[in-house]
């Protein structure tokens, strides 16, 4: 009965997945297998750029959506009238398709015509290069990324809030554990296992973004915003590179699968 599932998982993942790793040692070219590709990659300044600039996206966006996400969360977690109503609302935006926020994120941050800077010269600052600043278009970028899912982080939050037993709140209060004390050593502990679960979810997206990256700087202004993904995209695509992006990509693919192992360890030693 799940023969048709095993084979699927193996023509959708296994197979583009072998396909890639062939390509990435050379096979298929003239001079055969061979490490070329990943000796490449040791020479390359652009890969190690890309690769840093890869993990300051992915550690600046995932510490705020985790930060603003347990915020808002316990935000919603206090007000029982409109948690509903609410709740609703904050889906928008990670409902949102990434082509959608980013032609939002086009337009709003436009220099000349858009709102933000608007903003900025209606309370007398001078106007912005929000995504054409080669120093802040990656601050820039995580940015857009974190009010897109940052309501996703807060209502697996929220979920986990909803989740914790009501008597270890009862037995703190007896012994005088109250406000950010309360939350500090006793909230926090029991979310870990929650955010962390958050942290996971969100790893995977953020060590491959690329979509809205693409879509409003397409790398730029430099090399400022390319990630591995852009820069593997642009050999791959615009150059036909294939087999030195498809090493890239591999690289990549390994980075992911490590960062999530090393979250859900994580989540193992801190469940409760």
């Amino acid at each position: 009965m799940i023969l048709p599932a095993v084979i699927m998982t193996l023509a959708m993942v296994v197979f583009p997945l072998g396909f890639a790793i062939q390509l990435s040692l050379g096979g298929g070219s003239p001079s055969g297998f061979s490490g070329a590709n990943y000796q490449r990659l040791v020479v390359d300044p652009v890969f190690w750029s890309a690769l840093k600039i890869t993990l300051g996206l992915f550690a600046a966006a995932l510490v705020l959506q985790l930060v603003l996400g347990t915020a808002l969360a316990l935000l919603l977690n206090r007000f029982d009238v409109v948690r509903g109503l609410v709740r609703t609302a904050i889906l928008s935006p990670f409902m949102l398709p990434p082509v959608v926020v980013g032609m939002i994120a086009i337009v709003t941050l436009d220099p000349g015509l858009g709102a933000a800077n608007w903003v900025l010269q209606s309370v007398g600052l001078p106007p912005f290069l929000w995504l054409a600043s080669p120093q802040w278009s990656l601050l820039v970028v995580a940015l857009i990324d974190t009010w897109q899912w940052t309501p996703f982080v807060a209502l697996i939050v929220l979920g986990g809030l909803q989740a914790l037993p009501s008597r270890v709140y009862e037995a703190a209060e007896i012994d005088g554990a109250v406000g950010i004390k309360r939350f500090w050593f006793i909230t926090l502990p029991l979310l870990g296992p929650t955010l962390l679960t958050a942290a996971v979810l969100r790893t995977v997206d953020l060590l491959r973004f690329f979509d809205i990256i693409y879509i409003t700087t397409q790398g730029g202004p430099g090399n400022a915003t390319t990630t591995l993904n852009i820069y593997a995209y642009k050999l791959g695509f615009d150059f036909m590179d294939i087999g030195y992006a498809s090493a890239i990509m591999i690289s990549l693919a390994t980075i992911v699968f490590g960062s999530v192992l090393f979250f859900a360890a994580l989540r193992r030693k801190v469940a409760w």
